[in-house]
């Protein structure tokens, strides 16, 4: 029975090779033609482990069905020519591997920067495809940002300090707007955007209670508030924070609060020089209407 299987399995064993070398030669060919220039970059459009992605790439691991259905639906893999060699390498010629291509790249480098000028209006017209057209957009290295929506606000004002600073960058995740009660977690950070403003803000979640959520700063300066559910419009959750690098080997913000404790200190120091001031003029007061 061994000997009898042996031949099937080896002709098995050579169809899954001539399949894998076919797949390997689409890919060198989408190289030449189009944007992506990396299996990493490949294997992370398709949804798949670069490290296996590689493998495949030096015919060390046959190509799985699953991954030849994406690469035809995402950068037009002719699946007829793989499995019989028959026809193009593209479905639709170069031109098609490209345009996948580019659509995809378009996909993932959707993180619109919305800067501290354009808070106000990002308020009234982020609904509008020109307004965000005209915004700039950029993309990040990372798995997690090429699928969803994503926004890039700037951070102004001293409210979320020591967490953010004036000056920083948040890249921020889209929230479900029809899920709000479920979908904001306790403590996380987030931009709330309503009718009339732009918000970066510890939340708590109080829909299911209060149809509220309340926000909170980091900087205990400010008090808390809530707002009514209903009058969000948009929330976004903050993922990555983008930082200026500060070159002075001196931290300037720990300065800036060294300063203010020695002024704290000084104000503490005459607050103690006028009670003694004050006791010392009681004292003298009873003195003199003892002498009277």
């Amino acid at each position: 029975m061994h000997g009898r299987n042996q031949p099937i399995n080896q002709s098995v064993f050579a169809m899954c090779n001539i399949v894998t070398k076919r797949f390997i030669d689409c890919i060198e060919k989408l190289r030449e033609t189009t944007g992506i220039k990396s299996n990493r970059q490949f294997a992370i459009s398709l949804d798949y482990l670069p490290q296996n992605f590689n493998d495949i790439m030096r015919s060390k691991r046959d190509v799985t069905i699953d991954l030849i259905k994406k690469a035809a639906e995402i950068f037009k893999i002719n699946p007829t020519y793989i499995f019989t060699g028959e026809g193009s390498m593209l479905m639709d010629g170069e031109e098609a591997g490209h345009a996948a291509v580019h659509e995809h790249h378009k996909s993932f480098e959707r993180i619109v920067y919305v800067p501290t000028a354009v808070h106000a209006g990002y308020v009234e017209q982020f609904r509008d495809p020109v307004f965000l057209e005209d915004l700039v957009s950029f993309s990040l290295p990372d798995y997690k940002f090429q699928h969803g929506q994503f926004r890039c606000f700037d951070i102004a004002g001293d409210s979320m300090e020591p967490s953010l600073f004036a000056g920083d960058k948040v890249v921020c995740s889209q929230v479900d707007g029809n899920n709000l009660y479920s979908a904001i977690r306790n403590n996380h950070v987030y931009v709330v955007v309503t009718d009339n403003a732009l918000v970066i803000k510890r939340v708590i979640n109080r829909i299911r209670e209060r149809k509220t959520i309340e926000l909170i700063s980091d900087n205990t300066y400010y008090e808390p508030f809530e707002i009514p559910a209903e009058d969000i419009r948009e929330v976004w959750h903050v993922q990555v924070k983008i930082s200026p690098y500060l070159h002075s080997p001196n931290n300037l913000r720990n300065a800036f609060h060294e300063e203010m404790d020695e002024m704290k200190s000084t104000i503490e120091h005459q607050s103690k020089s006028i009670q003694m001031l004050n006791q010392t003029l009681e004292k003298l007061l009873r003195q003199n209407r003892a002498v009277v």
